[in-house]
């Protein structure tokens, strides 16, 4: 029973360990990177939709994005979308592709950067606690089911499974760091 619940509380914490890394490819670094786009919706006929299903997106140079919309009508709300966006990129048209130039990023915009990227970081050993905290909570709640040993030896598991997770987002973060204040 209780090994059930570890077992659950790890999936759990796994989730949220991608779910951090998949925010970190959100945010922008000097280098271009498809999965910056992932956040951007396009007002398609009335309907937002992912850039991802209107358009195919490459990077032909490090500090370039190839937007190719499968329908060539929908150029200038794709354009419109990536402006709005928040991302800091201007996106030129020559009526079939749309290129997105990534320009280096200065001092002031890289410490910003990290600074979302910490409360990312952040929101996601919060979360990763909180599965922590719900799981103990379980654990406890077989008392008079389980031995007081069984109890205290999953309660110490579980500590070893969050610290484990809580590190490995710590190591994200990292790198991700180290990537922002690369010149």
């Amino acid at each position: 029973m209780i090994e059930e619940l570890l077992e659950e509380a790890s999936a759990k914490m796994d989730q949220t360990v991608g779910h951090v890394q998949g925010e970190f490819a959100t945010v922008r670094t000097g280098r271009a990177n498809a999965a910056i786009l992932h956040r951007v919706t396009v007002d398609y006929y009335g309907t937002q939709t992912p850039l991802q299903q209107l358009a195919s997106v490459s990077v032909p140079e490090p500090q370039l994005l190839l937007v190719q919309p499968y329908d060539k009508s929908v150029i200038g709300d794709i354009e419109k979308a990536v402006q709005s966006s928040g991302l800091g990129l201007n996106p030129s048209s020559d009526g079939n592709v749309i290129r997105l130039a990534f320009p280096p990023l200065n001092e002031e915009r890289r410490l910003e950067l990290i600074k979302v990227v910490r409360q990312m970081a952040e929101e996601g050993r919060v979360a990763v606690r909180a599965t922590r905290r719900h799981t103990k909570s379980d654990i406890e709640s077989l008392a008079g089911e389980v031995s007081e040993d069984d109890i205290r030896g999953g309660e110490h598991e579980l500590q070893e499974i969050t610290d484990k997770h809580t590190r490995r987002i710590d190591e994200i973060l990292e790198h991700k760091e180290a990537e922002l204040l690369e010149v």
